[in-house]
């Protein structure tokens, strides 16, 4: 199994850069150009086989919204900083057509979609116009209360279909961990049951990407508010999401990340 060209036979980590202030963990935010090319340049190092680029929040619980033009100005201006001093593929962290379109001409080969295609009506044309591999995010309103993890599957289903339809064939999946949010259960109950089944979406035939770097669910379960103090409880998530699974894990913390990724990987291999 392949992404973007990347061997899917063990588990790979995308690194998370964020350009955006807003964004939940200002310790991934990127403003400096010279801080930017250091930064991407030590993931790769460290084992990064993707790198995302994100120009806006994304988390639900925050004021995110800025113009478009402002989150195309900061998308282009990462992308095509970066694109020269590293030759792994980069994604666009983005729920906007445009500045998807604006990111692949800049040099970026991937759409990360945390609507799952849902959201802006153009998106799935600019990915299928463009070739690129996408990365479906489950996204809609929470239906089923008692079964978080086929709800997730039924969500990415809707999104896998509307790709098909738009002949993009690259797909990869992501349970949306930290984005549905009903009311009951609880938001860390919620992305805990998907994690621990994570294997049931498996069924679905495509590559699993997880993030859940320094989210809020860890804080809830951990005590920990701070997302600078998050680590621990985030690789902790990781090792499961990869003993269940997961293919790619998308973390800001990459050389930590890809050591939890082998261990449990390693210890995996001799389950019955």
């Amino acid at each position: 199994m392949k992404f973007a060209g990347i061997d899917l036979s063990e588990p790979r980590v995308m690194g998370v850069i964020n350009v955006s202030p807003e964004s939940f963990y200002k310790g991934s935010v990127k403003r400096d150009e010279g801080a930017l090319v250091e930064t991407v340049i030590r993931m790769v190092e460290d084992g990064a086989s993707f790198i995302d680029i994100g120009a806006k929040s994304t988390a639900p619980y925050l004021e995110t919204q800025i113009p478009v033009e402002e989150e195309i100005e900061r998308a282009v201006w990462a992308i095509k900083t970066i694109r020269d001093h590293v030759e792994v593929p980069i994604s666009i962290d983005t729920t906007s057509a445009r500045v998807a379109e604006e990111a692949l001409k800049a040099g970026a080969n991937i759409i990360n979609d945390v609507t799952g295609l849902k959201g802006d009506p153009d998106m799935a044309k600019v990915a299928a116009d463009h070739g690129v591999p996408v990365v479906l995010c489950a996204h809609g309103s929470v239906r089923n209360l008692s079964d978080p993890v086929h709800t997730v599957m039924d969500m990415l289903q809707e999104s896998l279909t509307i790709a098909g339809n738009a002949g993009i064939e690259e797909v990869a999946l992501d349970p949306a961990i930290g984005f549905l949010r009903p009311e009951w259960p609880p938001w860390y109950e919620w992305d805990s049951k998907v994690l621990a089944n994570l294997n049931v979406l498996k069924a679905l035939g495509r590559p699993l990407l997880v993030g859940v770097s320094r989210k809020s669910f860890i804080g809830a379960i951990t005590g920990r508010k701070d997302p600078s103090e998050r680590l621990p409880g985030s690789l902790s998530a990781t090792a499961i999401a990869v003993w269940n699974g997961a293919n790619i894990i998308r973390a800001h913390d990459v050389r930590e990340t890809l050591d939890a990724i082998r261990v449990a990987e390693f210890i995996r291999h001799f389950r019955p």
